[in-house]
């Protein structure tokens, strides 16, 4: 009688309690923001900083002063000043040359070619412009009172018909990270997060560590592609076990904090590490010893949950909710255990039934074919204008450490902006307006004097392209259909990896005219903030699950629609807030 009583108590119980249907329903009872989380996101911090050291520590391996002049050495034996050598050898910058650095009045790569030892004897000291020329035979001097170390590029004397080279191996890095998009994600998929995490970062650690014994361009290229090959993936993957873990209160919180705070302090920090250092053999050592943390990530870091579900390995995804449970100091009763599980099982069954899906049906109906590459062209563009603007900060300010330290602190603001204004405003403005931003200042910059105001207009300019470049994170998977989202996001994601080949070329355009970059990216910046308005709005709005809903999403939006003006025909349409919180669309979208 009791226990029948008990059964009725507990079925009265469930009644009214919500039913718990996926993963997000039962963080309440384990505990979605204690001290289980609040120990991962401490653990994100090293990952930070791997994540930062190896997307920008390649800029100060290569980074090269901007004065530089050929060595003649027939006069290293004379008895002269170095003034009075650089002025008998160093002929005027040619028409080209000015163009391109309009300061440089001497020519970086050309040196007269005359007979010295004849000339020595003969009491001339000032050099005849009309002399025969001819590009430097015996290498260059450098000027280091603003870079104060040899970088690789300038021990190897990357300047003048070599310039490309450094161009070449950032762009070789980011072939790397291609190559590794699919391998560590096929580990990650296959065999789970904490091995693919242990072995991006080993791969990053020990290419790290060759980088500093290169000799030779070949060489430094194929460290730097297997560098690559952890690049994403070596914070990413934990990224995503960390907000998975977390509730969907405080996912939008911990996803763009953790980023704003631990990325700016590791992209701030870097190129006074750089700078203090002062040899490039040595900086590539230490930027590699945060990578040493992965080896001990099985100890400090939990497998992914969702993935054992995903495997069908219900029972250890249910240990590892009981060890939150048990961090947390919270006790969850065998009923919600029986109740997840049972969930979990079904789960299981409907995604084997999902498995037929393939990228292509996103290009099978017509309007979802037009949400698919507008994503992708909107994911392109933006990534392209952020590394333009990155690199571009050397040419801005011979104070390269300065200049490139405040950029980068540019991006704890763009984190505080979009968590408390991207669930009011929505995806559309705000990319509209971040990206509108940063195309107004980067042509500002170009109408400013050189000095401390072009710095500061292209740090604006900067500042919202991080906005922007953290909407984009989670834009896709928020507008994609379920049963082909991951799929969808991994192709627009791979495809923006091509935009980190491109970019550094963008840069080199400095090469023809200084102008150049900066134009380019403002023209790409203005398109973006543009195409931004032609996609739906994903704020409140229930994800699109079928390949249908995909095709429909966003049809009954106007496109003046602003979703912080609650009285518009859009909020009062029968869409919910979708219970999956945009915040982990966002964090699965990196692979």
């Amino acid at each position: 009688m009791s226990s029948t009583v008990n059964a009725a108590l507990v079925g009265d119980d469930v009644e009214k309690r919500k039913r718990i249907e996926n993963f997000d329903d039962i963080l309440p009872y384990i505990g979605d923001a204690g001290l289980y989380q609040w120990l991962l996101f401490l653990i994100l911090l090293p990952f930070a900083f791997v994540y930062a050291f190896l997307y920008f520590t390649q800029f100060f391996l290569t980074l090269m002063p901007n004065e530089y002049w050929c060595r003649v050495v027939e006069l290293d034996d004379w008895n002269i000043t170095d003034a009075q050598k650089f002025a008998l050898s160093i002929p005027p910058a040619d028409t080209e040359e000015l163009l391109v650095d309009s300061d440089i009045l001497y020519s970086k790569c050309q040196m007269y070619d005359i007979d010295y030892s004849a000339l020595k004897n003969s009491g001339v000291i000032n050099a005849d412009p009309t002399w025969p020329k001819v590009p430097c035979r015996h290498g260059w001097t450098f000027n280091y009172s603003t870079i104060p170390y040899v970088s690789i590029a300038a021990e190897l004397e990357w300047v003048c018909d070599k310039a490309y080279y450094s161009t070449v191996a950032q762009s070789v890095f980011f072939v790397g990270s291609i190559i590794g998009g699919f391998i560590f994600g096929y580990i990650a998929d296959h065999y789970g997060r904490l091995p693919a995490l242990i072995a991006c970062n080993a791969v990053g650690f020990f290419g790290s560590i060759a980088t500093a014994f290169c000799n030779s361009f070949w060489t430094f290229c194929l460290c730097r592609l297997i560098v690559g090959t952890a690049f994403d993936n070596c914070f990413n993957i934990l990224f995503i076990i960390v907000i998975e873990y977390v509730g969907p209160r405080h996912r939008t919180f911990m996803a763009n904090m953790s980023f704003g705070f631990y990325f700016t302090a590791s992209s701030a920090l870097l190129p006074w590490l750089a700078y203090w250092i002062a040899d490039w053999r040595i900086l590539s050592g230490v930027t590699a010893a945060p990578l040493v943390i992965a080896f001990a990530a099985p100890w400090l870091v939990p497998e992914s949950a969702r993935w054992y579900i995903s495997k069908g390995n219900i029972p250890k995804a249910m240990e590892m909710l009981r060890k939150c449970e048990k961090c947390n100091g919270k006790t969850v009763s065998k009923e919600i255990y029986e109740e997840f599980e049972q969930s979990c099982n079904e789960m299981v069954k409907l995604e084997s039934s999902n498995n037929g899906y393939t990228v292509l049906d996103l290009f099978k109906k017509p309007r979802l074919s037009y949400i698919t590459v507008m994503l992708t062209l909107y994911w392109l563009l933006i990534i392209l204008v952020f590394d333009g603007h990155v690199w571009n900060m050397k040419l801005l300010d011979p104070d390269v450490f300065t200049s490139f330290s405040l950029a980068a602190l540019t991006e704890l603001p763009a984190a505080i902006a979009l968590t408390v204004l991207l669930d009011k405003w929505g995806r559309r403005w705000m990319g509209f307006l971040s990206m509108l931003i940063c195309a107004i200042f980067s042509f500002v910059t170009l109408a400013m004097p050189p000095g401390g105001a072009t710095v500061a207009m292209g740090i604006v300019a900067r500042f919202g392209v991080n906005i922007a470049a953290n909407i984009g994170f989670q834009y896709a998977a928020e507008m994609l259909p379920t049963v082909v989202r991951a799929q969808g996001v991994s192709l627009i994601h791979i495809i923006g990896y091509f935009a980190h080949i491109i970019g550094p070329y963008v840069v080199y355009l400095g090469e023809i005219s200084p102008s150049l970059p900066l134009t380019v990216l403002g023209l790409l910046s203005f398109v973006v903030a543009v195409q931004a308005l032609f996609m739906p709005e994903t704020l409140g709005q229930d994800l699109p699950q079928t390949l249908e809903e995909g095709n429909d999403f966003g049809r009954e939006q106007s496109f003046w629609w602003l979703p912080c003006i609650s009285s518009t025909n859009e909020k009062k349409k029968k869409f919910r807030k979708s219970r999956t919180p945009t915040s982990l669309q966002r964090v699965s979208s990196v692979r």
